[in-house]
């Protein structure tokens, strides 16, 4: 048993923040609070530090596009056909390359990341801790959202024979939805009977957790444009969507919040590589939050390495984030909206040890992270 003593704790929850203790034995935290008994505790002093939970990342590639390497390690889009639900993050996650313990080290503890944009659907996102050797023991879902693009990179990588337009992507998806519509009816309608049942479509099975909305289409969209056109089709289907990147949400503010979604916005700290990222701005998730819509930040790594998530905060701070609404978008709210706020997103009793330790303000770049603890285990120390 660990008791983090006397630091400035951060608990995310209605606790508040307030100089005290966190108590975690077996994986897990036992107690958040003030004074909290020490027998039988190895004690940690944290006096002048602040206390965090893990951080968390909703969109990223990490482990999918390896460091220092090209194409030998770059899993992260299967161009060979523009429509790819059936591929899985899972499959493609190496959690020994060296980016995954540069995210532990920066305190970020768990991320949703998957496959990239250059499809129409691109596949499965897992989300998983980066702590460990085996990604089956360190994923919390191994199927979390599926990824669908909008917007430049579809046109781009497929200009050659498949896509000219924003219309044929959008036209895309919905042929994709209808399908897998129609194979759902065809599987009901056949029941347990075998000899009626539809040949395997593998693509179409894969959408399936789409349209039964268990999981939302992950919505690759930069321009006011492309995020209008994802609100269409969900609508249209109604299906559960994330706004990912949202990088002119800022722009249509209130269509944004009518829609209920919430926005993975990022990555902010890049500069604008292609013209659906002129409007790019550290004050778009401000300007959202403001407004009611729920946000995270996002670094959409290795675009920006991992550990630079609490970086990325700060600067959104700088552009009219408040600073406790700036420390959910990398907690709570993305705990959240992944659906793993029992596990993880806030110092409570009975979630996940993912604490983070550090000398400062952690929205500052001369901050150190002192520790990193993931499911209770030390697994970084300054």
């Amino acid at each position: 048993m660990i008791l983090l003593k006397n630091g400035t704790v951060y608990t995310m929850d209605e606790a508040g923040v307030f100089v005290g203790d966190v108590k975690f034995d077996q994986g897990k935290i036992v107690a958040v609070g003030k004074d909290l008994a020490a027998d039988g505790c190895e004690v940690i002093d944290c006096t002048g530090k602040n206390i965090y939970p893990g951080f968390i990342d909703g969109h990223s590639h990490l482990g999918m596009q390896e460091s220092s390497i090209r194409f030998e390690g770059d899993d992260v889009n299967e161009m060979s056909d523009p429509l790819t639900p059936h591929v899985r993050a899972i499959d493609a996650l190496n959690p020994m390359d060296e980016t995954i313990h540069n995210a532990a080290c920066g305190g970020v503890t768990t991320v949703c990341s998957g496959p990239g944009s250059a499809n129409v659907i691109g596949g499965t996102f897992a989300i998983w801790k980066t702590n460990g050797h085996v990604i089956d023991k360190m994923v919390i879902n191994p199927m979390a959202a599926m990824k669908c693009a909008f917007g430049e990179n579809p046109k781009r990588v497929y200009s050659d024979n498949k896509i000219k337009t924003r219309m044929q992507t959008a036209a895309y998806l919905r042929e994709t939805l209808m399908k897998t519509k129609e194979y759902m009816a065809k599987k009901a309608l056949a029941g347990d009977d075998i000899s009626k049942q539809p040949a395997y479509d593998m693509k179409l099975e894969a959408m399936i957790p789409v349209l039964e909305k268990k999981i939302p289409l992950k919505t690759h969209a930069h321009r006011a444009d492309d995020i209008l056109t994802a609100l269409r089709i969900a609508r249209e289907f109604d299906v559960l969507m994330t706004l990912d990147h949202c990088t002119e949400g800022h722009l249509i503010v209130d269509e944004v919040k009518a829609s209920g979604f919430p926005a993975f916005v990022g990555p902010s700290l890049t500069d604008k590589s292609k013209f659906e990222l002129k409007n790019l701005t550290f004050a778009t998730a401000g300007i959202l939050n403001k407004a009611g819509v729920k946000i995270a930040l996002i670094t959409d790594a290795p675009v920006i390495p991992q550990e630079y998530l609490p970086l990325c905060a700060g600067l959104a701070c700088k552009k009219g984030l408040a600073e406790m609404e700036a420390l959910k978008a990398i907690t709570i709210n993305p705990a959240e909206i992944l659906g793993i706020a029992d596990r993880v997103g806030s110092l409570t009793a009975g979630k996940d040890a993912d604490i983070v330790v550090s000398d400062g303000n952690i929205f500052n770049t001369l901050t150190n992270v002192n520790y990193t603890f993931i499911n209770g285990e030390m697994v970084y120390q300054f």
